[in-house]
């Protein structure tokens, strides 16, 4: 195989690279070589995806069985649209990456494969969609759907879309993952968001990595839901949290009603905690069926902090800052339930 990963010098991107490697596989990386270091023994090409001349630079490399976009999360569709277009005839197949958030009904309502679409244009600029009063949609879900739509307008049935919904593990540049393992190392009365028993989908990177590789070497085309298909519960979640980082830590569950009261921000204070019906109910069954294999999330909390206790240091990005409750406001609400 012979590919090209748009991207690949970080999180995601780095990991396919990577695993694609590890299959002696040809690999090309093209990225404007500002975040992350190329990996070793990839054809590293640097240029601006949304430079015409630079694609046309870029498709006198190929030609590639496949190409793998990790990085059209920050562009319009009709960024997209301009890749996809000045790459057809250099690559046979085109595997995206995109997000659960492409669903009409995302996060209230349980989710397949098959569920609407929001509606966006193959050429619309990054000015397309609006945010709904209670968070969703989102601009970025539209942009996103304008995204896939780009894509299916040139690549057709040669086109994968995989929409994962949370990814950790080591490289994370959210801080999601990284903030609950450093909250745990602090011990002490840690704030949870009550019920325990809430089972959370996160998807190991490298898993996800691995499948968007396997779709790359395949037939198949369509969109795949990239959830974890057993998830973990919060519960146990911390648990691990705790046992890794050797954490003296007691969790201190509270209802979603008083978080609010605190004015608790969901899904950023409290990483991974939003209260939407359907965050947490996303059918994978057809990833699965396709080869879909996600390892424990247990053993990804345990890579995540031996990544990050031997210094491990991700990408300067500005969604790190946005997550984690200050500590002066998490005692504060505790105090307030002795």
């Amino acid at each position: 195989m012979r590919i090209l990963v748009i991207g690949g010098t970080w999180f995601l991107g780095k990991h396919i690279a990577e695993a694609a490697l590890a299959r002696r596989w040809s690999v090309s990386t093209f990225n404007r070589g500002r975040s992350g270091r190329d990996v070793e023994g990839v054809e590293a090409i640097h240029g601006d995806r949304t430079d015409r001349r630079d694609l046309e630079r870029l498709a006198q490399h190929g030609p590639w069985d496949a190409v793998i976009d990790t990085s059209s999360s920050d562009f319009a569709p009709r960024d997209v649209l301009l890749a996809t277009t000045a790459l057809r005839d250099a690559a046979r197949r085109w595997v995206h990456i995109s997000t659960v958030s492409v669903y009409k009904g995302w996060p209230h309502y349980a989710l397949t494969d098959a569920s609407p679409l929001l509606d966006c244009p193959a050429d619309a600029d990054e000015s397309y969609g609006h945010n709904g009063e209670d968070g969703s949609p989102t601009v970025y879900g539209f942009q996103k759907a304008g995204g896939e739509r780009a894509v299916t307008e040139v690549f057709g049935d040669a086109a994968v879309f995989l929409r994962p919904g949370v990814l950790l593990g080591p490289g994370e540049y959210v801080g999601r993952l990284p903030w609950w393992l450093t909250r745990a190392k602090r011990g002490g009365r840690i704030l949870a968001p009550a019920p325990a028993g809430q089972r959370i989908q996160p998807v190991d990177v490298r898993d996800l990595a691995t499948f968007a590789i396997d779709q790359a070497a395949g037939k198949t085309s369509g969109g795949y839901n990239i959830t974890h298909p057993e998830g973990i519960t919060f519960a146990d979640f911390l648990d691990e949290c705790l046992s890794v980082t050797g954490g003296a830590g007691k969790p201190e569950w509270v209802d979603p009603g008083t978080l609010a009261e605190h004015g608790v921000k969901q899904w950023t204070e409290l990483p991974l905690w939003r209260v939407h019906e359907g965050v947490w109910s996303v059918d994978s069954s057809r990833a699965v069926a396709e080869g879909l294999r996600c390892r424990p999330i247990a053993d990804t909390i345990r890579d995540t902090w031996a990544w990050l206790d031997s210094d491990g240091r991700p990408v300067d990005h500005p969604r790190w800052g946005e997550h984690g409750i200050a500590p002066e406001k998490e005692a504060k609400i505790l105090a307030s339930l002795a």
